[in-house]
């Protein structure tokens, strides 16, 4: 298919993607795709204006019914399913099978979040005065706002939105710059969905295009009572300080710096096929790909030139052709980060496979690259830092103690894994002197996570938690509530004032 015909079958005419100024460019060959037009200042401000207006009759709704809303967005999902994950791969240069795999991701976390809107559950609370209940009760907290990052244009959207909307908050999307097509996709299949179920107060998702300055308005209105942000550490950083200024509530979903022990008892087939999965899909370019790869000193030499082998194999070429497993980085940003990172860890006295640039005659203008492994002498200020690329560290241990504090030795912690047949080693990786990620896996690959666990991680990364159980709390306001139903006022705490 040509990008034209995958923008038309996404729904996006020549009116959404012509006439504008911000140029948008696909990591496929390279060439613009779209110029679109940009909201300005004003314009957010009206958009959270109209959320929040929106929000006073949002939340009236009862949330089996706001489940009904989403329940149609995921079907509406699942018809556009290959139309939306085309225009995925196309905008951020992800294989088709990701692509799709991205969009099953939104259907499988409205289905989550439909169950949800009926399990919105308080507590009653014993309470120590006679005559007395105490219930913890929650309440839609108000205008969401989600800042997603260009390597998943949508799946984090939808974490994040299908739980805001059966909380009873409005949503505001601001989609990365170098992806915003996916996203203004999205908003057509939500207004489908919003047809059907009829009464949808105006202003009740919404999407904002342009650059981070527009963005920066959803963290610095006290009419946007929670911000969700996927991106860098950077990033998570200066959002993290707009909010914090006026209280308000942040989900940051940050970088990370993934590892994989592989201890001397490990399938090794399965490790070597869950190591190539997680180092090179999305071209290296996911916040869980695998990054440090540890392994025992016993099995180093059996593994580390299969591994050389597999990489050697791997299909490089455009994600939109079946059979490729590594399509481009995102840029020309991302290609020069690569080399950088590269140059460090070689001047580090890493021993360099693979790397560089591929496929550049077939596309002068798109950054493909081949994949590469760097066997490093110790875990180096390079390896603990995130590249945005599908560079893999590898790094020999001797005891289980010694991998952990590798593993651990940076100040990031999304997600982590180890293979291992043993079962007391697997349960210390997975113990509280274990991995300090949020996600530790045993045999499976760091990356690939499922909705029905909570995803994010701790340190660097930010901290929050995003889809799975409890995280539509993030969403919603806690109030504990005490009910007198007797004739008397006894105190708490024993309390004497008589008067």
């Amino acid at each position: 298919m040509t990008h034209e015909t995958i923008l038309t079958a996404a729904g996006l005419g020549a009116a959404d993607i012509q006439g504008g100024t911000l140029p948008i460019f696909t990591p496929v060959d390279g060439s613009e795709i779209a110029r679109l037009k940009t909201h300005s200042p004003e314009d957010v401000r009206a958009m959270i204006a109209a959320a929040a207006e929106s929000f006073k009759a949002w939340r009236n709704v009862p949330p089996p019914r706001r489940g009904e809303l989403v329940r149609l967005l995921g079907e509406e999902l699942r018809a556009e399913k290959d139309n939306l994950g085309r225009l995925v791969s196309l905008e951020c240069g992800k294989i088709l099978q990701e692509g799709f795999g991205e969009v099953q991701e939104m259907i499988d976390i409205c289905d989550f979040a439909v169950g949800l809107s009926r399990q919105l559950y308080g507590l009653t609370i014993a309470s120590e005065r006679p005559g007395h209940a105490m219930r913890e009760s929650w309440h839609p907290m108000g205008v969401c706002g989600i800042i997603t990052a260009f390597n998943f244009p949508v799946a984090p959207w939808a974490w994040n939105a299908a739980l805001a909307l059966v909380c009873g908050d409005p949503v505001i999307w601001k989609p990365s710059e170098k992806a915003p097509l996916s996203a203004l996709a999205t908003q057509k299949i939500c207004e489908r969905a919003m047809a059907k179920f009829g009464d949808a107060p105006d202003g009740l998702i919404q999407v904002i295009v342009g650059e981070r300055d527009v963005g920066e308005i959803l963290t610095t209105s006290r009419d946007v009572a929670i911000v969700s942000a996927t991106g860098s550490t950077r990033m998570g950083h200066a959002v993290a300080a707009k909010l914090s200024e006026r209280f308000g509530r942040c989900i940051l979903e940050l970088g990370g710096n993934n590892a994989m022990i592989v201890a001397p008892s490990a399938d090794q087939e399965m490790a070597l096929r869950a190591i190539v999965f997680s180092a090179v899909g999305t071209a290296g370019q996911r916040c869980t790909s695998l990054r440090r790869l540890i392994v025992h000193e016993d099995v180093y030499d059996d593994l580390v030139p299969r591994l050389k082998a597999a990489y050697e194999t791997l299909p490089i070429g455009s994600p939109l052709a079946d059979g490729v497993l590594v399509g481009p980085l995102i840029d020309k940003g991302a290609f020069d980060g690569m080399e950088r990172a590269l140059e460090r860890a070689t001047s580090d006295g890493g021993l360099l496979h693979g790397g560089g640039r591929a496929l550049a005659e077939t596309y002068p203008d798109g950054y493909y690259v081949h994949p590469a492994i760097v066997e490093m002498p110790g875990q180096t200020d390079i390896v603990t830092h995130e590249t945005f690329a599908p560079i893999l560290y590898v790094l020999k241990y001797r005891d289980l103690n010694e991998a952990i504090a590798i593993q651990n030795g940076v100040p990031q912690g999304l997600s982590s894994c180890i293979f291992s047949t043993d079962v007391r080693e697997a349960e210390e990786f997975i113990s509280a002197t274990g991995s300090d990620c949020g996600i530790a896996n045993v045999n499976v690959g760091p990356s690939g996570a499922e909705i029905g666990g909570a995803f994010g991680g701790e340190k660097e990364t930010g901290g929050g938690r995003e889809s799975g159980t409890e995280a539509w709390k993030g969403y919603m306001r806690r109030q504990t509530n005490t009910i007198n139903y007797s004739r008397e006022l006894p105190l708490a705490q024993g309390i004497k004032f008589e008067i």
